[in-house]
């Protein structure tokens, strides 16, 4: 069963907090956090990405940037990267997550854009790439649950 889940991406300001918000939303029996490989540690969400998520009715204003640590990867029992770059760093950062390091939109075997100061058609298109893979993975995670 899959209780904890871990979103990944590079800063944890853009793409990995959409992600944890989408899939919170929708996997409310389900504990979801993000980092970053490289977090700037601290900050908030790209304000970009809090306007994009609000319209979607899903308040990530409160989020605070945080760096992947090795709590965050032995608690979760699925962990989703925006790329096969950050699953393989995971992998070697930590061997005993092998197996449980996903590529987030592995429906279609592509990385999520990167958006950090791009511009709000980025957004847009990184946050369709996160909103077709929190399809997949709710599908995925509800059938698990089960």
């Amino acid at each position: 069963m899959i209780d904890h889940v871990l979103v990944v991406c590079e800063g944890n300001i853009c793409r990995s907090p959409m992600a944890q918000g989408i899939l919170a939303h929708r996997l409310s029996q389900v504990s979801v956090i993000s980092a970053g490989c490289g977090a700037l540690a601290g900050k908030a969400a790209d304000p970009v990405a809090i306007e994009l998520m609000a319209d979607r009715g899903i308040d990530i204003s409160k989020h605070v940037a945080t760096d992947l640590n090795i709590e965050h990867a032995s608690r979760s029992q699925l962990i989703l990267t925006m790329t096969q770059e950050q699953k393989k760093e995971i992998e070697k950062r930590y061997p005993f997550s092998k197996g449980r390091v996903f590529l987030y939109s592995a429906h279609d075997g592509e990385d999520v854009i990167d958006p950090y100061r791009k511009g709000r058609a980025v957004f847009e298109t990184s946050l369709a790439q996160i909103e077709r893979g929190a399809g997949y993975w709710v599908d995925s995670i509800n059938r698990l649950r089960k």
